[in-house]
């Protein structure tokens, strides 16, 4: 009988791989094989050859599950790789091939943008003033104000950057949206998850909805292998009917 599938996170921008702890814990706990990819943030094209590397590596099934920007990043690393049995996106960017980011977050437009603070190689911060509000407003202050700190950078490069595949049109989705989102508009997220028949939750979390509620994230991660699992035996049963 098949094993438990791997795990792929992919964090976003203003943030790194070790945002997802909690997930982390929760999943080894329960027997998983995860993996964090640490995407440099220098350029979409660098993000995505970075956490296909990281895909590419797992010779089993896999499931990928990304937060924010790194939705857009999964989109395009996941495509066409046939061990990829399901994509979990977390209060995340879900563009079309062909589709970039900004005239997105122009139509569903949110707090993050009057937060942005590019830096003279053209990178992008969140004023720390403010990161708490936008960013992560169910955290405590203290954590907060630590994370903004640390956080990581994005090039501005990622807003024009057109993704040459979608791989959710041909693998199985599912989309947590967070309700009180201030980064990605909620309405965008729902766009997202309705545009790809995604199996939808909605959780009341700020964009930071695996910090926050980690729970209600390893929760659509297990469905998902469920679903996975439960194909992988129909096809093995199937094989097995034919051989005899």
């Amino acid at each position: 009988m098949p094993g438990k599938p791997a795990v792929v996170l992919v964090h976003g921008a203003f943030a790194d791989a070790s945002g997802w702890a909690d997930v982390i814990r929760a999943l080894q706990q329960k027997g998983y094989d995860v993996t964090a990819v640490e995407n440099p943030l220098t350029s979409y094209a660098d993000d995505v050859a970075t956490t296909k590397r990281v895909i590419d590596a797992h010779k089993g099934p896999v499931i990928v599950v990304a937060h924010s920007y790194g939705g857009a990043v999964m989109s395009g690393a996941a495509a066409d790789n046939p061990n990829v049995k399901a994509l979990v996106y977390v209060a995340a960017f879900a563009p079309d091939a062909g589709e970039t980011l900004g005239p997105l977050l122009e139509k569903y437009p949110s707090k993050v943008a009057e937060s942005f603070r590019p830096d003279a190689g053209g990178f992008i911060y969140l004023d720390r003033a403010t990161f708490h509000e936008v960013f992560a407003q169910d955290l405590p202050d203290e954590e907060a104000r630590v994370m903004a700190v640390t956080q990581k950078p994005l090039h501005g490069s990622v807003f024009e950057a057109k993704p040459t595949a979608a791989a959710w049109r041909k693998v199985p989705t599912w989309f947590i949206v967070a309700k009180h989102d201030h980064v990605i508009n909620p309405d965008l997220e729902r766009f997202f998850a309705k545009r790809m028949g995604a199996k939808t939750t909605e959780v009341d979390a700020s964009h930071v909805a695996f910090m926050s509620h980690p729970d209600v994230v390893v929760a659509a991660i297990e469905e998902a292998a469920e679903s996975v699992e439960g194909a992988l035996v129909g096809a093995q049963s199937g094989s097995a009917f034919l051989r005899d």
